[in-house]
């Protein structure tokens, strides 16, 4: 069974459209990335997912359930973690996590919980007084508290600096091993390159790739670079006759071949053919930001309400 199945999601606010047509699969135990620019229509996908808003057609489900048919059941299986949450100031850190456990017939310990993300330590300290990046690891403990079978992350580490974000990816990271199933939103690519099995992009409302980062780079088919040296001269016509190849500077010893597809390859293999030793081969491969660039036509950041 897929823990979470859009099918066709459609949503609109006034005149705007949020969601047009969203489809995809998450497979258990598995992180799916979704990714898009602003008023790309990836918060209101996962609030639609989490049962907060009503698609005005199109259909989702959770490990086989409906979000809003079957509220309660799904309350049980998910637990959510949005970009922006209203938690009472004057609340302590286990005050809270002690609350959202009441909510579910199982689940963690709530001190716990709070040793899980790093706020052993902070449990007797009221969210007002919490740091940003503190208020973001409790809402990582109210998501899993009730032990669910699938999370959602949106914006999980905006605002954490590079230590802390590299903590919380520990977290992520640990909840698959344990088989938990993560959508996570996010406009860090580092962050779904590093997490994620899958990604999903969206634009303007509409889903135009999915795949493995891996597979994503390679579908925007974009240039890259193989810098090498050359034991001796080499004819820059030999490399230019390759179909992955685009262009080709000879400086000496030094050769840059320009290209795409399996550059690399093709290049090492013609070279070896004629007997050419290359030394200090140094490749640049598009990244998956560049793939999000070229296949959604800008960049990325978090949305606001009125771009949802």
């Amino acid at each position: 069974m897929s823990a979470i199945e859009m099918h066709d999601l459609h949503k609109t606010y006034r005149s705007t459209v949020a969601v047009a047509g969203v489809s995809l699969t998450v497979p258990e135990g598995s992180i799916m990335g979704l990714v898009g620019r602003n008023g790309a229509g990836k918060t209101t996908a996962v609030e639609i997912t989490a049962g907060l808003r009503t698609p005005d057609r199109g259909s989702v489900s959770v490990l086989g359930l409906d979000p809003r048919r079957d509220r309660r059941a799904v309350r049980q299986l998910l637990g959510v973690q949005l970009q922006e949450s209203e938690l009472h100031s004057a609340l302590t850190a286990l005050e809270l996590v002690k609350l959202y456990r009441s909510f579910y017939r199982s689940g963690l310990d709530p001190a716990q919980a709070l040793e899980a993300v790093g706020l052993g330590r902070s449990a007797r300290t009221r969210f007002e007084n919490l740091s940003g990046g503190q208020q973001q690891r409790l809402s990582i403990a109210l998501a899993i508290i009730g032990r669910p079978r699938v999370v959602i992350l949106d914006e999980l580490t905006t605002g954490l600096d590079p230590e802390a974000r590299r903590e919380v990816w520990g977290l992520v990271e640990a909840l698959r091993a344990d088989g938990v199933t993560v959508l996570l939103v996010s406009h860090h690519m580092d962050e779904v390159e590093r997490l994620c099995d899958q990604v999903t992009l969206l634009d303007a409302g509409r889903v135009v790739s999915t795949g493995s980062p891996a597979e994503t780079v390679a579908r925007a088919a974009l240039p890259q670079r193989v810098r090498f040296d050359a034991d001796r001269a080499v004819d820059a016509d030999l490399l230019r006759t390759l179909p992955e190849v685009e262009g080709v500077e000879v400086r000496g010893d030094a050769v840059v071949v320009h290209g795409r597809g399996e550059l690399e390859r093709a290049v090492s293999t013609a070279l070896t053919r004629h007997g050419v030793v290359a030394t200090g081969t140094s490749v640049e491969r598009p990244t998956l930001e560049d793939a999000f660039l070229a296949l959604t036509g800008g960049p990325s950041g978090p949305e606001t309400e009125e771009e949802r």
